[in-house]
């Protein structure tokens, strides 16, 4: 049998029935500071998309660049798509990122994957033959 996740002490179904006001008094300073000062434009934007799936009255994905959006609990079992900088990189929300920002979860670089050097990158390769 598997654990309940527990959001400092409360079920996830508390955290869903809580008002906002409620969660903030949870989440640590930099996040309530971030959600006390109002949502942007855009950020209201993402959330009434996410009521939207949640009312199931639309089937479109969420694409954000929002990267500084907090996860809250009425996001659960969501999936957003966050953009990196280049692509959409497709978060599904679980309940261990509750309270943290979107964008930490979406990298935004890349393993570098070197290949063979190529002629004239080094001083021995000057004497490789050209094929």
């Amino acid at each position: 049998m598997a654990k309940e996740f527990k959001y400092r002490g409360h079920s996830m179904k508390e955290l869903q029935s809580m008002s906002l006001e409620e969660f903030l008094k949870l989440v640590p300073s930099r996040q309530r500071r971030s959600l006390s000062r109002g949502l942007s434009d855009n950020k209201k934007k993402i959330l009434s998309q996410v009521d939207d799936l949640i009312n199931n009255s639309s089937d479109q994905p969420i694409r954000t660049h929002s990267r500084d959006l907090i996860l809250l609990p009425k996001m659960l079992g969501l999936t957003i798509h966050v953009y990196t900088g280049k692509e959409f990189v497709p978060v599904e929300v679980k309940p261990s990122m509750i309270g943290h920002y979107l964008g930490e979860y979406a990298i935004t670089n890349k393993k570098v994957q070197h290949g063979t050097p190529g002629i004239g990158a080094s001083k021995s390769s000057l004497y490789v033959p050209l094929k």
